[in-house]
């Protein structure tokens, strides 16, 4: 019960600051914007998070849409269905706010994660850029809290195309284990990424946003280790 008032809270504060960013989004697009007249650079770590954790988070809305035909279980396809709800409304505000700042939703030449780079080096500007230590692990992946980007996968925590196809195969306890594992490692990486912006970015709504996605994730992924003990399963890492 304790565990689900949390993940109910943090869920609630996902949902205040959305809707902060949206009221946000409306005074800025009236020339009233709380960041000041500037705008975020395109290598601004604003600007890299909205890019980076826009595809990030298409790619749990895509796998939540696959489980949700995979499996008839309840719990998880209401917990599919509130992370494929939640994440693709905050991707819409992220694209929006690219939008509205002028800037590409991707940028060509421009290394996933590089703007999380000053975070590695100790730096605090929101300006990530190309510094000298780009957090890479051994294998030439981004490592961030601990999650590195696997073989085949674009940024850390997300799945490979294999793994996808794989998912899109299964059935019943099968897809829901995967699913959960799945997603476990997507929401590492999310935090991560989540809390690297809320260091470094410096719109102060997408801070907020930023670090309401990772309480709100941080929740999801207790309840999915419960999940998956329940299936006599495990994260994978």
């Amino acid at each position: 019960m304790t565990r689900t008032r949390t993940y109910a809270a943090a869920l609630g504060a996902v949902v205040l600051a959305l809707l902060l960013a949206a009221a946000a989004t409306v005074a800025t697009a009236s020339g009233s914007s709380d960041s000041g007249d500037s705008r975020p650079e395109a290598t601004s770590a604003d600007a890299g998070f909205a890019r980076d954790m826009s595809v990030h988070h298409q790619q749990a809305v895509e796998m939540s849409f696959i489980v949700r035909d995979r499996t008839k279980d309840e719990g998880i396809r209401n917990l599919a269905y509130d992370i494929a709800n939640t994440q693709a409304n905050q991707r819409g505000m992220m694209l929006g706010w690219l939008d509205m700042w002028g800037l590409p939703k991707v940028a060509p030449g421009q290394e996933p994660m590089a703007w999380m780079a000053e975070e590695g080096s100790g730096g605090g500007s929101g300006h990530g850029g190309h510094g000298e230590h780009s957090g890479k692990g051994e294998h030439g992946g981004h490592a961030m809290g601990g999650v590195t980007t696997k073989p085949g996968a674009l940024m850390p925590g997300m799945a490979t195309k294999a793994e996808l196809a794989e998912l899109g195969t299964l059935e019943g306890r099968a897809a829901e284990v995967l699913f959960l594992q799945l997603m476990t490692d997507h929401h590492k990486g999310g935090v991560a990424m989540a809390e690297g912006c809320a260091k470094l970015c410096e719109v102060p709504v997408e801070r907020q946003l930023a670090q309401g996605m990772a309480d709100a994730q941080q929740s999801e992924l207790l309840l999915m280790a419960d999940l998956l003990k329940q299936r006599g399963a495990a994260p994978r890492s």
